[in-house]
């Protein structure tokens, strides 16, 4: 008997009577994320601090400029040599001295938030919390569902986002209005790299303009030094709006009962504005969450007697959908996804595998391949800085944004375990897919990859081994770079991704690299004691002094 998907995914719908500011629904397919309060739209932004109510894409990114200096890059910093085998190995990991510098270049570039869009009366914000509240995000269709009161006044809204458009729609109903004026408030925030991803107060370093306006559109176009991109504003009638700030726009919402619809897209170009309305829109966002939900993999735990099983299943679906949203798109997700900035806003690639390997293990691994062609486009970045430190191959670093930079930190730079992720990435998918074609697509990439992890250990002649380390941090962060030597995870991970490597040329009819062959027959064995698996080679006081941070 099959599984009756709808009822396994619609028992976990998140639902509230009251306003949680730690945890706002947000809709969005993996290209686009917003994020919403209890009213559907961003009303509450002044509460949400702890996760903040922001709309962010992919491919819109910020960076401001330096007062009287230019730009920085990597060649004005100064490295740190870190020694490694007797070589000596630049890392951009001190700011002493350099602090300016440093901070500009881990800051940029960054996401912005594009925008607010609130609820209001009168011309101000309303000055009642929320009464009343019901809110359901429906998996199933991905829509969120809000009803509530302000004041006398009751309001049902409706909130999703079209599954392959920067699109996100609006619909309020109103009821039994007490003669008040109420509006959608847009609103424009100049770009910042902090959580909230907006500057309120700098209005001056940023423009809103109107480019369009027909009965019922408006574009607008912003500028924010180097992010430009257009706003296009549709409604389910005569747009009736007021321009009250250079970055606001008030729209009013009709009385006597009518519904009123807003979409919203956001994007480069003309072409990249939508043409549809609100109703096509949740249509849309209905089929493509109805496909998704009945195709791929699905569990169903109602049978279990295991008292965990139902939490299990919870965590289960609402990761699928989470996921989903916030990273699978065109570039790997930063830790947050699409909600809000972690680090700026960019991304740790050590992390896209937690986000996003396990789409093709769902039968899903398209969402896994939107991010791959990232990988692909920037292997001439990688391969620079590999040479940059004097190794073959393909480096991939472990913080970084879309040009594919190395962040400065203090830490990042040295962190290893990012390395064979895109070796797993092309096995997954080549699993789902075992044809010439995925080969072909990804074979240099896993080649150049496996290039680097065989040049980047070390042979000791004493004892007839290769080493990682020292000169890197495992993935538990709380080792020193110099006195870490073989750390177990990464250890067989190196041991795992050369011989997948391995594979992938016997599957292509080519010879294995003998340096590969050669490291893995001499990979140093994993370090252990009584107690278990060693965090690496000298650390007899793992499971004493050093079982905190996040243990691999």
């Amino acid at each position: 008997m099959g599984i009756d998907r709808r009822s396994v995914v619609r028992r976990h719908n998140p639902r509230y009577g009251e306003i949680d500011i730690q945890s706002p629904l947000s809709v969005g397919n993996g290209e686009i994320t917003h994020t919403v309060d209890v009213t559907g739209l961003q009303t509450l932004y002044g509460l949400y601090t702890e996760v903040p109510l922001c709309t962010q894409c992919q491919t819109l990114w910020h960076t401001f400029p330096r007062e009287d200096v230019p730009p920085a890059d990597r060649s004005s910093l100064r490295p740190v040599m870190v020694k490694s085998h007797g070589r000596d190995i630049p890392y951009y990991i001190d700011g002493r001295g350099q602090e300016e510098d440093f901070d500009w270049l881990r800051k940029n570039a960054h996401r912005p938030n594009l925008f607010r869009l609130s609820l209001e009366t009168d011309g101000g914000p309303g000055e009642e919390i929320p009464r009343h509240i019901a809110q359901e995000l429906d998996l199933y269709s991905g829509i969120i569902h809000s009803s509530f009161a302000m004041g006398k006044d009751r309001f049902s809204v409706k909130t999703a986002c079209h599954p392959h458009r920067n699109t996100v729609a609006t619909e309020i109903g109103v009821g039994n209005l007490s003669g008040r004026t109420w509006h959608v408030v847009l609103r424009f925030p100049y770009g910042d790299p902090g959580m909230g991803g907006s500057d309120w107060k700098r209005g001056e370093r940023h423009r809103t303009g109107i480019r369009k306006i027909t009965p019922d559109e408006v574009v607008l176009e912003r500028i924010m030094d180097n992010c430009r991109y257009l706003v296009g504003l549709r409604t389910n009638g005569v747009i009736d709006y007021e321009r009250t700030s250079g970055h606001q726009l008030c729209l009013k919402i009709p009385g006597g009962g009518e519904t009123f619809g807003l979409c919203l897209t956001v994007g480069r170009d003309d072409e990249d504005l939508s043409r549809g309305d609100c109703e096509r829109l949740f249509q849309a966002s209905e089929a493509h969450w109805r496909e998704y939900w009945e195709k791929g993999g699905m569990i169903d735990l109602s049978g279990s007697t295991d008292p965990r099983a139902g939490e299990l299943e919870r965590r289960t679906i609402l990761s699928q959908y989470l996921t989903a949203i916030q990273c699978s798109g065109s570039l790997p997700p930063q830790e947050t996804g699409l909600t809000c900035n972690s680090w700026f806003g960019k991304f740790h690639l050590e992390m896209h595998y937690w986000h996003a390997a396990h789409f093709p293990l769902w039968n899903r691994p398209s969402l896994l391949e939107r991010s791959m062609g990232w990988y692909l486009r920037h292997k001439g970045m990688a391969r620079d800085l590999a040479r940059s430190q004097g190794f073959q191959g393909l480096r991939w670093p472990k913080m970084t944004d879309p040009a594919c930079y190395d962040s400065p930190s203090n830490i990042g730079p040295l962190i290893i375990w990012q390395q064979p992720h895109p070796i797993m990435y092309a096995e997954l998918l080549y699993r789902c897919a075992p044809e010439k074609s995925t080969l072909e697509r990804y074979g240099d990439m896993v080649f150049g990859t496996a290039q680097f992890m065989a040049d980047f250990v070390q042979y000791n002649p004493m004892t007839g081994r290769y080493n990682l380390g020292p000169g890197l941090i495992p993935a538990q962060e709380n080792h020193h770079y110099s006195r870490a030597v073989n750390p177990t995870f990464e250890l067989e991970y190196w041991n795992w991704g050369l011989r997948t490597a391995c594979l992938w040329k016997r599957r292509m009819n080519l010879t294995p690299d003998p340096l590969w062959e050669e490291v893995l027959r001499r990979l140093a064995p994993l370090p252990r004691s009584p107690e278990g698996y060693l965090a690496h080679r000298d650390c007899p006081d793992t499971f004493r002094k050093f079982n905190y941070d996040h243990p691999s």
